[in-house]
């Protein structure tokens, strides 16, 4: 026990067993179980972490769509994590929701990590930084933080079923670090335990929830398992202390198993006591209420974090655009119509409104004409159809009628929706009660055509189109991973000929099939696949309107079935043939700036080859806002990149994600990200840390007083600008295996044109540090390097640290 909960074991007397017994599993898919005889109530917990979703995945109830974590990381700014996460909490204070299922905070141990978006960084120390801040910007505001996946869920391949080896010492200085500043630094209420298993035992049941987690970081928080990853009893006498969701089918058991001796009561209780801490922080306990949030402008943080988190790659000189005399600008691809916002899986919410790169730059160039060309096709499967063409057949209003139908074919429920792409998971709806679910549309189209009508789904449907029968098929699922198959289901289509203006009625009857953990779960949309014109046309007619204009902005990206959780990528290419698309457009001699709508590093061939590239990774929902500040010289791109990007995946050091015989080990140890760079001595395309900006720099002095570091630097443009000061320490002739440097500090500093700034980097002497059975700070000499990425480093200073 820990002396945080000693003043709620009054309470926890009065609890009979199967009262403990059930407030150790939630009580359903989003909640925990209220005991009103104590006061206390249910907490709401809700997937985040770049936004809150609320327990109901719904259109009608829009959330926040906030930067993705890759894109937070990017602004190496603390302060601004720490506004995310209080950005954060004002959402789940809106939608009653206790505990977000966030910060993410597992590495980019190698970036073919198809969950890459979600996490911060390749770097331990910048991760644990931001990791930190977000945790107490959620809880400096009454909301509980859950730093996860709890530890070395890295990579998505087999990942219930993984297990990873991993050396203690790079499990200790990489992968638990992170954890260990959310907990030590932050004070987390909560932690996610993941899926997998280390060394040979399933997380949920690993001694690694006791030690380090309890003994060593002193957390008394709950830890939560991720959902369905409690497998058995064996989870109770470990630190596991809430299964999620709930009834949990392993403790179906479990008061059987207390009274017959098979489980200790004592290891019910602590997990009972920590989870009545946890409702007391949260407002859920006794006289207790929710915290009243700080006020926030969501939408405006929105639109800050994303110009934050954009990296400007290269620049010749072009950016920032003169805008004056611009009247003809090319916009090209279709990302810069259907930005990705966010990437895929369970941290998917619904906002209110997007803004696209193609509509913030014609809002931002009233003088100039703005031509778009989708020049290569990114996405796979369909897309929603548009609720603006959409009739609603019962009401009258745009949106569509979902029906759910038990076996005789009786209506038990009906929702009136205002889009085709639906997931229940959680919520009213009776989806384990019915045998049938209806969609039912009408489409008025804008364009005459043929269109590739049809659904995504895990389950079998049959597509009508004016009462005839177009399409009767199952959809073939790969693979067993839930999040995959549940949130990325593949699509089946029919071709369907449309006129423009003429309504077309459409049903969709879906077999509901599933049962065990998902079996209140649903998820399919209704839509269009891409179109079918060669892709050759498609590419013409963006060279044609590039050569037009006076300028040409490209917007590439990845889709769904590239970025999201469930599966890890099998490589690092754009999708489709937009390589081809940006070398022809660059060598029409236009002016060509190009925006990588990506969460994690892809492979840019081409880059040499034109005016600028900006990486703005899943900006959110004012995404387009930002790029159109940024290249319009409102505002300067304020990314560095928190992870290196190669010129060739053959040049990775660390791409193994598939487990053989079931088993992933970390053979690299220490040497992840730009140490494995910097260890084979592999030049990549873009270094950790390198970002640039609109101004320039000068590095005038770092100098050692005590544990601090102070850089000083100077403004030498003409605008203000943002410098990223980045500290990292190298160990000449040490006697251990190092990193040739490995990151210690960083700060953020701001200044004025011509302006003379200093900033003092604390270097906590457990940065220095290596772990062989306990931290150990070997004693000599250190080299300090500073400067503006891993390999842009003009200052030094050493570090001497004493026997």
């Amino acid at each position: 026990m820990t002396a945080s909960t000693d003043h709620l074991r009054p309470l926890l007397d009065q609890l009979t067993l199967e009262d403990k017994a059930a407030l150790v599993q939630g009580a359903d898919f989003w909640t925990t179980v209220p005991l009103p005889a104590i006061g206390l109530r249910a907490m709401t917990l809700s997937d985040g972490p770049a936004g809150v979703r609320g327990p109901r995945w719904d259109e009608r109830d829009p959330s926040l769509n906030l930067p993705s974590g890759s894109a937070l990381a990017a602004s190496w700014d603390a302060d601004l994590a720490y506004r995310y996460g209080a950005a954060s909490a004002s959402e789940a204070r809106r939608k009653g929701v206790d505990v977000v299922l966030g910060p993410t905070i597992n590495l980019h141990r190698t970036p073919l990590g198809g969950r890459h978006f979600e996490c911060l960084s390749e770097d331990p120390e910048l991760t644990g930084e931001l990791g930190a801040a977000y945790v107490r910007g959620l809880q400096d505001n009454g909301v509980a933080a859950t730093p996860k996946h709890y530890v070395a869920n890295d990579s998505e391949t087999d990942r219930f079923t993984v297990d990873v080896q991993v050396d203690e010492r790079a499990l200790r200085e990489l992968y638990l670090a992170p954890f260990e500043r959310t907990v030590t630094d932050a004070g987390a209420w909560a932690l996610m335990s993941s899926y997998n298993s280390v060394d040979g035992v399933t997380m949920t049941e690993n001694a690694l929830l006791e030690t380090p987690l309890n003994t060593e970081w002193g957390f008394d928080g709950v830890v939560i398992s991720d959902w369905t990853a409690v497998r058995s009893l064996g989870a109770v006498p470990a630190a596991q202390d809430l299964a999620m969701p709930g009834p949990a089918p392993a403790y179906a058991d479990l008061v059987a198993a207390v009274r017959d001796g098979r489980v200790d009561e004592a290891d019910l209780d602590r997990k009972v006591l920590r989870i009545l801490l946890l409702a007391e922080r949260v407002g859920a306990l006794g006289d207790g209420a929710p915290s009243e949030t700080a006020p926030v402008d969501g939408v405006a943080f929105a639109r800050e974090a994303a110009v934050a988190g954009t990296v400007l790659l290269r620049n010749d000189g072009l950016l920032p655009l003169d805008t004056t005399p611009l009247r003809r600008v090319a916009v090209v691809g279709q990302n810069a119509r259907d930005a990705r916002t966010q990437g895929g899986g369970s941290a998917t919410v619904v906002p209110a409104r997007v803004v696209s790169p193609l509509d913030a730059l014609r809002e931002a160039l009233p003088g100039a004409e703005v031509r778009f060309e989708i020049g290569a096709v990114v996405q796979e499967g369909v897309a929603e159809l548009p609720l603006s063409q959409l009739t609603n057949p019962v009401t009258g209003e745009p949106g569509m009628r979902v029906s759910f139908l038990d076996a005789a074919g009786g209506e038990i429920f009906a929702e009136d929706r205002r889009s085709t792409a639906l997931v229940w998971f959680g919520g009213d709806a009776p989806i384990g009660e019915s045998a049938t679910i209806v969609y039912e549309t009408r489409l008025t189209p804008a364009e005459s055509g043929e269109i590739e009508l049809g659904f995504a789904g895990a389950n079998p449907g049959r597509l009508f189109v004016d009462g005839e029968l177009r399409l009767d098929d199952a959809p073939v699922l790969t693979g067993t991973d839930l999040g995959a198959a549940f949130l990325n289901p593949p699509s089946l289509t029919a071709p369907v000929t449309v006129t423009t203006g003429t309504p077309v009625d459409i049903r969709v009857e879906f077999a509901r099939a599933g049962d065990g953990a998902i079996a209140g779960a649903f998820s399919a949309t209704l839509g269009i696949a891409p179109e079918r014109t060669d892709p050759d046309e498609l590419i013409a007619r963006a060279v044609d309107a590039a050569a037009a204009a006076e300028i040409a902005v490209v917007v590439v990206g990845t889709n769904s079935k590239v970025e999201s959780e469930g599966y890890d990528r099998t490589d690092l290419d754009l999708p489709g043939r937009q390589d081809d698309l940006v070398r022809a457009v660059a060598a029409t001699g236009t002016p060509t700036i190009v925006i990588v709508n990506a969460g994690s590093p892809v492979v840019l061939p081409w880059a040499g080859d034109v005016a600028a590239v900006l990486q703005g990774y899943f900006g959110g929902q004012e995404f387009g806002h930002a790029l159109a500040d940024i290249l319009t010289g409102a505002a300067e791109p304020g990314g560095r990149l928190p992870t290196t990007w190669p010129a060739a995946l053959a040049d990775v050091p660390v791409t193994e994600v598939t487990p053989s015989d079931g088993v992933l080990r970390y053979a690299e140890g220490i040497h992840v990200g730009y140490r494995a760079w910097l260890r084979d001595d592999v030049e990549p395309a873009f270094v950790f840390g390198h970002g640039l900006g609109y101004t320039t720099w000068r590095w005038d002095a770092a100098q050692r007083h005590g544990d601090t570091l102070t850089v000083t630097l100077t403004n030498t443009g003409d605008r203000a600008g943002k410098q990223v000061v980045q500290v990292y320490a190298e160990r000449p002739g040490s006697a251990v295996d190092r990193p040739v440097r490995w990151l210690v500090g960083f700060a953020v500093v701001r200044a004025e044109a011509g302006q003379t700034v200093s900033v003092d980097i604390a270097v906590d002497p457990r940065r220095l540090a290596h772990w062989d059975g306990a931290w150990v700070v070997e004693p000599g000499a250190y080299t300090l390097h500073t400067g503006a990425s891993v390999a842009e480093l003009p200052l030094t200073a050493e570090w001497e640290v004493p026997a």
